[in-house]
């Protein structure tokens, strides 16, 4: 069994050598890991200071396309390097490695498909109050929308098996975090989470330079992913509000016409009229981009197939350069007992002395 550490990197040099010195080279139950660097256009040495440290594959993106396509671009290559399990965490050093067996052991027990690691944000001491709320309401809206109970919705240090990796089809360009297990629920993948470390804060985020920017874009991806996954929802609660609204409206004019005030009010039959057009129109949305939705889990299902023939073709990881990974511990032995050139000539001076 091949286990592959996936680490999506964008001028990650100064941090990479500890992430890397903290990771494990072999694990119970896995026969071979393997180390794996996606560089999203990093304008720093990143690669090269991976190369230097021993991994042993890296993919290169030519421009940053952000940390969405970075993970996607992990799984693809890590699939088609012939993972049986990847495992993906931060270029950051966010995440505790020894904590790796905790998050593997109950995809190599066959108890679940992918797992989550929870940093159990309630208790994770340095966080914002903002951020603290907005991971509980983002957790409960991606619970709902993937009718799963992972309570750390956003985080990054997760596992998985290769027929779940196989199915994961990231369409943000933003995060993957919260669309992959909304993906996982509906379907139907076995999904668990485990408790996990992190470790101190080496540098400030790159993602969110503020926690404003931080709850703005977490709000609006937590808002884009549930209604790519629930448009019906979304858009009839949207066409209650504004019927609400335009109920009132004509309901107060009623009321005037009873009591015999009701000439004159032309711009309120507008608005309500305006107001009941826009509901109608809402609720015919939802039921197109219901039937969207349902499109784009078809395509979904057709990219699965696409990747498992891309597989069996043997098809070349995309933007794919080999590492430098260490030699073996034996053959490492060797070459630093040995000296240098003496590999070279003893075969031909053996015959001499004979």
């Amino acid at each position: 069994m091949k286990l592959i550490i996936q680490i999506p990197c964008l001028n990650e040099a100064e941090q990479l050598p500890l992430v890397l010195a903290q990771l494990p080279r072999a694990l119970p139950g896995v026969d071979c890991v393997e180390w794996l660097v996606i560089d999203d256009g990093s304008t720093d040495k990143t690669v090269e200071v991976a190369n230097r440290h021993g991994v042993d594959h890296v993919v290169r993106l030519s421009t940053n396309k952000g940390l969405a396509t970075a993970f996607q671009a992990g799984l693809d290559a890590s699939l088609k390097l012939g993972a049986d399990v990847i495992v993906n965490t931060d270029g950051d050093n966010q995440y505790r490695a020894r904590d790796i067996p905790r998050l593997i052991e109950p995809l190599l027990s066959g108890r679940a498909d992918m797992v989550i690691g929870d940093r159990e944000v309630e208790t994770l001491r340095g966080l914002p109050t903002f951020k603290r709320r907005l991971q509980r309401v983002g957790g409960a809206v991606v619970r709902s929308a993937s009718r799963t109970a992972v309570p750390d919705a956003t985080s990054g240090f997760r596992a998985y098996n290769r027929e779940a990796a196989l199915g994961v089809q990231v369409v943000s360009q933003f995060t993957y975090t919260l669309e992959t297990i909304i993906q996982a629920g509906r379907t139907q993948v076995a999904l668990e989470h485990v408790p996990i470390g992190t470790n101190p804060e080496t540098r400030e985020s790159r993602l969110f330079p503020s926690v404003w920017t931080y709850v703005r874009r977490n709000a609006l991806a937590i808002v884009r992913v549930y209604s790519l996954y629930e448009p019906l929802r979304i858009f009839l609660f949207a066409a209650v509000i504004v019927g609400l609204a335009a109920s009132i409206v004509w309901g107060r004019l009623a009321y005037l016409h009873l009591i015999g005030e009701g000439a004159g009010h032309v711009q309120a039959v507008i608005l309500g009229a305006v107001l009941l057009i826009v509901a109608v129109q809402l609720a015919a949305l939802g039921v197109l981009a219901d039937i969207l939705a349902a499109n784009r889990i078809l395509a979904q299902r057709t990219l699965e197939r696409v990747r498992r023939v891309e597989l069996a073709l043997g098809v070349e990881p995309s933007h794919y350069e080999p590492g430098v990974a260490p030699p073996p511990p034996r053959e490492a032995a060797m070459a630093r007992a040995a000296p240098a050139g003496d590999g070279a000539e003893e075969p031909e001076s053996q015959p001499a002395r004979r």
